[in-house]
């Protein structure tokens, strides 16, 4: 009866040459049975070099292996021991290599909802920062009508916000050319506070202009007369002269309408625009002015 005696792989492994390999792989034994001595197998440093002479020595113990099978005398090949160990600790890592990708998988799953969610927590801010923005300036704004109304409402009094006449009636002016409510206040505080200034008949033209705007023709009127004073060679003296004749015929008064009209000719008639000339002829003859 043959017998097959098995060999360790280890020997294959720590081997150079094909005689060793060749050594392992035993034909039929005799019919008393051997015992097969084991020694202990010294760990293997698995570096580049072993793992590839390792490869050729299997490749060698296959073709030993498919000649004897061919042949009919087959071969019982024992696994190495560390060969053994050496796979476990290979699957093991592989366990743990597909854990750690599976955790990788999960974070970035996390990552990316954390993102979404960041993102549409910043556009939320991004929106609450922009309404908290349009409600403090809408707040800002009504702060600042409330004062102006304020303002625009106090007392007429004599009262200089700035101590200086020129620079008084600048922001009088500004306030009129903004069309701001405090514009009529603050010209009527000017030509009360500095009335002998020499800004104060143009602060007495605009204010007639602010009033005649708001529906007050008598306050015009005045306005208006008073910016006359003394006939002043101004380049608005001529406009404020048809809007006093023009607010006059509009209170009823034509003898003093009249009056301011024949003032435009004799004064200001000469290089007068057109369009004055045509209004003045149209209040004398609203007013039936005599020729």
């Amino acid at each position: 009866m043959t017998q097959l005696r098995p060999f360790s792989v280890s020997a294959l492994i720590a081997g150079t040459a094909l005689a060793p390999l060749m050594a392992v792989v035993l034909v039929a034994a005799p019919a008393a049975p051997a015992q097969a001595q084991q020694v202990p197998d010294q760990p293997v440093e698995w570096t580049p070099r072993r793992l590839n002479q390792l490869d050729r020595n299997v490749r060698r113990l296959e073709r030993a292996v498919t000649q004897r099978n061919a042949a009919g005398d087959p071969v019982l090949i024992e696994t190495d021991p560390e060969v053994v160990v050496l796979q476990g600790v290979i699957d093991n890592m592989q366990r743990r290599l597909a854990d750690l990708e599976a955790t990788v998988q999960r974070m970035n799953g996390d990552i990316e909802r954390l993102t979404f969610a960041n993102d549409e927590a910043q556009r939320d801010n991004a929106a609450m920062r922009r309404l908290l923005s349009d409600s403090n300036n809408r707040i800002t704004a009504l702060e600042g009508q409330l004062e102006a109304v304020a303002e625009a409402n106090a007392p007429i009094v004599a009262d200089s916000p700035t101590g200086d006449a020129r620079q008084d009636f600048d922001r009088a002016i500004r306030l009129a050319n903004a069309r701001d409510v405090r514009a009529l206040r603050a010209l009527e505080v000017f030509v009360i506070t500095w009335p002998d200034e020499p800004q104060a008949r143009e602060a007495n033209y605009r204010l007639g202009d602010l009033r005649a705007e708001a529906g007050d023709q008598t306050g015009a009127v005045q306005a208006y007369a008073s910016s006359l004073s003394g006939w002043p060679r101004t380049s608005w003296a001529p406009d404020a002269t048809i809007k006093l004749a023009s607010g006059l015929d509009a209170t009823d008064r034509d003898t003093q309408a009249c009056a301011a009209v024949r003032e435009f000719f004799e004064r200001y008639g000469e290089g007068a625009p057109t369009a004055l000339i045509n209004r003045a002829e149209r209040i004398r003859d609203q007013a039936e002015c005599e020729a």
